[in-house]
């Protein structure tokens, strides 16, 4: 199979392409700095989103096309630029995508586009599947909005379109480190009340779910990449405590958080319960269900516990 794989090189990129070449899988990277990718006969590179790049004429029996490129969410502050970056990014390679694959004769089976639980908006109480309708009107959520009617646009095509909506990826990069940064130096706590809900997935899980989506072609539309467990907030903090072997007391109040990030402050203190229907449905088997197993074998937990 043939997977062209926007993003390769982001924390969750290079997990999925060692997956997909492990399986026998052959990969085009398209980047924006070709000669850094390391080629193997399995293994390709193709320069796109930059002056005198023509992706097109080197994409040639295309399976699928996986897009996981974007500006990244964090940062200190979402300032209008920021804010701006983080959508314009992901419609930017959206659009190149839907364009490459109009110019397909042969088209690819599916596109999975990233996307996330942002979609759902915030809520303490209720619980989200992909059949809920989302009335959230926050940047997150507008955000994701946009970014998934544009993907959409593969429908048309006639290419089977998936949303992957990830939840918080727990592994050495994304959120993780900065979570578990202030248990290092014993003095994690409560982020707010606590009672916010944190909907996540181990990285290697994340991965394996996008090969699953692949190869099975009666998944399409809105697929949530959660574990079945959510957790709340304190009891998410409490366990990385357990793993570290370091105290839970500290409490940082929303109104700190407010002042320091900002708008931005929202992906902390609030949340929302994320159940995975379609993946529990398909009978997808997870490799970390557990949040404290999760943890334990994140080779960022490891390196933080020895040191």
């Amino acid at each position: 199979m043939h997977v062209v794989l926007a993003g390769g090189s982001g924390f969750l990129g290079q997990v999925l392409q060692k997956k997909l070449l492990a399986a026998g899988d052959h990969v085009t990277i398209l980047t924006r700095n070709a000669g850094e990718i390391l080629k193997t006969n399995q293994l390709q590179a193709v320069e796109w989103l930059k002056e005198g790049a023509c992706p097109e004429e080197r994409l040639r029996h295309v399976d699928a096309f996986v897009n996981l490129a974007g500006e990244s969410i964090s940062g200190f502050r979402w300032t209008k630029q920021k804010k701006d970056q983080i959508i314009k990014s992901r419609m930017k390679t959206t659009e190149e995508i839907i364009r490459l694959i109009d110019t397909m004769e042969s088209k690819p089976q599916v596109l999975i586009n990233a996307s996330a639980v942002g979609y759902y908006g915030m809520s303490d109480v209720d619980t989200f599947t992909e059949k809920s309708i989302s009335n959230a009107n926050d940047f997150l959520a507008e955000t994701v909005q946009k970014w998934e009617e544009k993907a959409a646009e593969a429908n048309r095509l006639g290419v089977r379109t998936v949303f992957a909506r990830f939840g918080i990826i727990l592994g050495r990069g994304g959120a993780l480190p900065l979570m578990a940064l202030p248990y290092k130096f014993g003095i994690g706590g409560n982020i707010g009340s606590g009672r916010q809900w944190v909907s996540w997935i181990h990285v290697e899980d994340a991965a394996q779910m996008i090969k699953f989506i692949i190869d099975t072609p009666t998944i399409e539309g809105p697929f949530n990449v959660t574990a079945p467990n959510p957790v709340r907030m304190e009891e998410f903090g409490k366990t990385i405590a357990s793993v570290l072997r370091r105290p839970h007391w500290l409490p940082v109040p929303k109104i700190v958080l407010k002042f320091v990030l900002g708008e931005m402050s929202s992906m902390l203190v609030n949340g929302q319960p994320v159940i995975p229907g379609k993946a529990l449905a398909q009978h997808y088997d997870y490799l970390y269900p557990d949040l404290k197993e999760a943890l334990e074998t994140s080779l960022l937990l490891s390196k933080i516990t020895s040191s």
